[in-house]
């Protein structure tokens, strides 16, 4: 369903920044101000990385055809994706209610732009390695399929390690501090938390910039210290809404 496991990103020679934010849900104008305040700046070779769920109950979800065509823009596929893709192929994941899941905003897409929005959302990669002057760093959605790291550079996943990377929280909610091999920090989004929560070497960084009352948490890749985010106790206890 989707073009890669693992799509590898070279090391940022422009001088600028690698900034990851969790899941966005169609809020896209709510971004555009966390950035701002950042002076988040591709001009200057700033790249953004997102965790995935792009889309969904945000107002403003038809925006992810122009995010996705940014040169500077880069993002793992969430479970959102997972639902908006097999709904706009005509082959709705009975698992999950896409509608009653923020996805009503499918319909109005007109047929030109339903097949742009395939043609994307199948281009998305499960992880996303990024080199950084401290060593790789990953992004998956839910939680990581393997141990080691290395093991997506050659086994394709199996079904049930697709279902971990885009809807698990089992990490989270056992509170495993066990770390993945072979990568300097993996960077999650899909569970909302009330500040940056590290689990192991796992950032989760869903901090409901997507609600009304809610902030992005904008980590950097290199330092992997947050630019702007709620600030909290990193161990507090999450909410599961994905």
């Amino acid at each position: 369903m989707f073009a890669e496991t693992l799509r590898h990103i070279p090391l940022n020679d422009t001088g600028g920044r690698d900034i990851a934010v969790g899941d966005i849900h169609g809020s896209f104008s709510q971004l555009r101000r966390a950035l701002a305040m950042v002076h988040f700046s591709p001009e200057q070779g700033d790249r953004l990385f997102s965790v995935g769920d792009l889309v969904d109950r945000g107002p403003e979800s038809d925006e992810v055809l122009n995010w996705l065509d940014k040169p500077w823009f880069h993002a793992v596929a969430g479970n959102h994706e997972f639902l908006a893709l097999r709904r706009a192929m005509g082959d709705p994941y009975e698992v999950v209610d896409h509608l009653r899941n923020g996805g009503r905003w499918l319909d109005v897409f007109r047929d030109d732009e339903r097949e742009r929005l395939v043609q994307l959302l199948q281009a998305l990669p499960l992880a996303i390695e990024v080199d950084t002057p401290l060593g790789l760093v990953g992004l998956v959605h839910a939680e990581c399929p393997v141990t080691d790291w290395e093991t997506l550079r050659s086994t394709p996943l199996r079904a049930q390690q697709l279902h971990t990377a885009l809807w698990s929280v089992e990490r989270m909610r056992k509170n495993r501090g066990d770390e993945v091999a072979n990568v300097r920090a993996v960077i999650h989004g899909h569970v909302v938390v009330s500040s940056l929560r590290i689990l192991g070497n796992c950032y989760y960084i869903d901090t409901g910039g997507w609600r009304p009352m809610g902030s992005f948490t904008l980590l950097d890749l290199h330092t992997l210290q947050p630019l702007i985010g709620p600030k909290g106790d990193p161990r507090v206890s999450a909410g599961f809404e994905v």
